[in-house]
């Protein structure tokens, strides 16, 4: 554009501090705004605004970064800070967690290299820890920062940011994983009461193995915690020896060998592995009981396990139906004939009949429960068709399927029960696990052999699991307020008979056991030790070999103190009336609320109740195959996975709360 003929505006208008850098000129009608330091030409009408000119200023390669912070205006300045939070907060109402991850990072105290921009500054150290959050928390993979793509977007939203490399950024996660472990190891280490370990395996997309292990805990609030401790690669042909040596070595780690529980794992782990571990732990007399409630087996593996039989015993059955439903919606007419059946046969459901997915067994239960709806329909369809079609049930096998589906109902109920508790401490799990035991006593009855011997399976393995966590279960719910010793007496005598009475006294014999040993370790006792020992090095002459040998005495003397004195808090908490049922009831406020009435039992209470009867994660609850490694991850080294998966969960527990 000819620009000879232009004149300069200079106008008091003009207050945006942007015209120090810029003229603005007139030719014939038009305003035009051009840089006093490239020269280029942008538009100058007021109603252009200046957002365009401040843009060029940053960019413009003839103009020294100095002074850049003087166009931002008041308004501009409100919005400076974290790129990160400016988007957050335009997208606050989609993503509530994305603005309290942002925020959490806001108050972290990491050493920055700032990039200069007048006053305003690019933390870079800041933004890269903060992307490698980002893919830490939502398993992107950690080869995006090389992508064209997401260099051209980062150029676009911030060309002074420094791109990172696949390596730095990785090394940025490993830094993280580091900081987190150890508030972890703080926390872990403060903690009031004992931990229990959870052992998950995993497998990778190139079918590698890994074991991962979950702390549970129950913290000084009395609320239910856990935090993932290790993921680490483990080779399957490896001896029993070596594997727990690994877990042994993790603990050990983690400094919190003394300070365990119970470990709960699958029915598939060898009793060996279980036996190491616990013999290790004895030597030392880290355990309570001897042992007796160490070994915990996952309640809701066993009720998948027992899902899986009942849905293999009806492989056959199951295929019919699933093409007798393929052959209903093959086309409009069979599907027209089989509406009008419906209503001939007067069946009132409004259910869709519909494939299962094979991969979630309670899809195949659901499928199969519709499917029992429509039986008369079905039943009708095969006397009607002209066409042999092999598909359609025999009568038996349709009351096979009844009663089949029932034990599949009875699993799924008490699954979602385990899984969708707000408060899925292990007192819950008593009164569930008793009614599957007498439901497979009475199914073991049942005069259809091909019946029967299902049951019989599936008692076989739910006897396995009731010998190892009867007496853990029986415990915590002896500790639930509304039920204490009254569950027992409840169940013990239709599940056992003239034997229950006994039974009941051995499972009372451990509790009484259990709480001694928590006494002798409670702050009351130390605090009355502390008092006795003075009393000894109070008396002239006495050293330590006299103290030595009235330790004896000083453990009597509190015992018999404690006989002839008041009721044990045990005593008082059996004594008084049952705690009121209603659902909405949470066992760990109550028993916070009562530590001061029972300081002892309620130490116990904390160790019991947060033992994981299950280890199933909810969204994994009904899967048929076991936990799959996300595929973005599956490929780097052991040591980065671990250090990515440990990360993800400490970062999104310490959101959560």
């Amino acid at each position: 554009m000819d620009m000879s003929d232009a004149v300069i505006v200079n106008s008091s208008r003009l207050k945006s501090v942007v015209w120090n850098d810029f003229d603005r000129v007139k030719k014939g009608d038009t305003f035009m705004a051009i840089c006093r330091h490239c020269k280029k030409k942008l538009s100058g009408s007021s109603t252009s605004g200046t957002s365009h000119l401040r843009n060029h200023l940053i960019r413009c390669k003839r103009k020294s970064n100095h002074g850049i912070a003087q166009y931002f205006s008041t308004r501009e300045k409100k919005k400076e800070g974290s790129l990160a939070l400016v988007t957050i907060n335009q997208e606050q109402k989609k993503d509530e967690l994305l603005s309290l991850v942002n925020l959490r990072y806001e108050q972290e105290q990491i050493k920055s290299e700032p990039v200069s921009i007048g006053s305003n500054s690019l933390d870079q150290r800041r933004s890269q820890f903060g992307l490698a959050r980002m893919i830490i928390l939502h398993n992107y993979p950690l080869a995006m920062v090389e992508h064209v793509g997401f260099k051209i977007f980062v150029r676009n939203l911030q060309p002074l940011f420094e791109l990172v490399t696949y390596n730095k950024v990785e090394a940025d996660c490993m830094e993280i994983y580091a900081k987190e472990k150890q508030k972890v190891y703080e926390i872990l280490d403060k903690l009031p009461g004992k931990i229990s370990v959870t052992a998950d395996v995993w497998t990778a997309s190139d079918d590698a193995a890994y074991l991962s292990l979950t702390a549970h805990y129950i913290d000084e609030d009395w609320q239910l915690k856990k935090r993932i401790l290790n993921f680490v690669n483990v080779d399957p042909s490896h001896t029993e020896d070596m594997h727990s040596e690994v877990i042994m070595n993790c603990l050990m780690d983690w400094d919190i060998d003394r300070k365990l529980f119970s470990m709960i794992f699958d029915s598939f782990t060898s009793e060996n592995i279980v036996d190491r571990i616990r013999d290790r732990l004895s030597q030392n007399r880290f355990l309570y009981c001897n042992g007796q409630l160490f070994d915990v087996r996952c309640a809701v593996d066993l009720l998948n396990q027992m899902g899986q039989d009942a849905l293999e015993a009806l492989c056959e059955v199951t295929q019919k139906i699933r093409e007798s439903i393929r052959y209903v919606k093959s086309s409009e007419a069979t599907h027209s004939m089989f509406n009008e059946l419906v209503h001939e046969v007067q069946v009132d459901s409004k259910k869709c009949l519909c494939i299962d997915n094979p991969l979630k067994w309670n899809s195949t239960y659901f499928m199969l429960e519709v499917a029992l709806e429509y039986r008369k329909v079905f039943s009708c369809l095969r006397d009607r068709e002209l066409v042999n079609m092999k598909f359609l049930l025999s009568d038996l096998e349709w009351d096979r399927l009844t009663v089949i589906t029932s034990f599949l109902k009875l699993f799924v109920e008490v699954t979602n029960v385990f899984t969708r508790r707000k408060y899925p401490t292990a007192n819950i799990f008593f009164p569930e696990i008793c009614d599957i035991h007498l439901q497979l006593i009475e199914w073991c009855k049942n005069p259809d052999e091909y019946i029967s011997s299902l049951a019989v399976k599936m008692r076989k393995k739910f006897e396995d699991y009731w010998d190892k966590c009867s007496l853990g279960l029986a415990v915590a719910a002896m500790l639930d307020p509304r039920f204490k010793m009254k569950l027992l007496e409840y169940y013990y005598p239709q599940l056992y008979g003239n034997s229950a009475s006994e039974l009941i006294d051995d499972v009372f014999e451990c509790i009484k056991s259990l709480y001694n040993e928590h006494s002798t370790v409670s702050p009351l006792a130390s605090s009355l030790d502390q008092g006795l020992d003075w009393q000894v090095s109070g008396i002239p002459g006495s050293g330590k070999d006299s103290r030595d040998r009235l330790m004896g005495f000083d453990k009597f003397l509190h015992e018999t103190s404690q006989s002839e004195g008041s009721n044990s808090d045990l005593d008082k908490y059996l004594e008084e009336p049952l705690f009121p049922r209603n659902t909405d009831f949470n066992i760990l406020n109550w028993w916070k609320v009562h530590t001061p009435r029972y300081p002892i039992l309620s130490m116990m209470a904390r160790n019991i109740l947060g033992i994981p009867i299950s280890k199933v994660a909810a969204e994994s609850t009904f899967d048929t195959g076991g936990r799959v490694l996300d595929h973005n991850w599956s490929s780097l080294p052991p040591t980065t996975v671990q250090a990515l998966m440990c990360s993800q969960d400490w970062i999104r527990s310490e959101l959560e709360s």
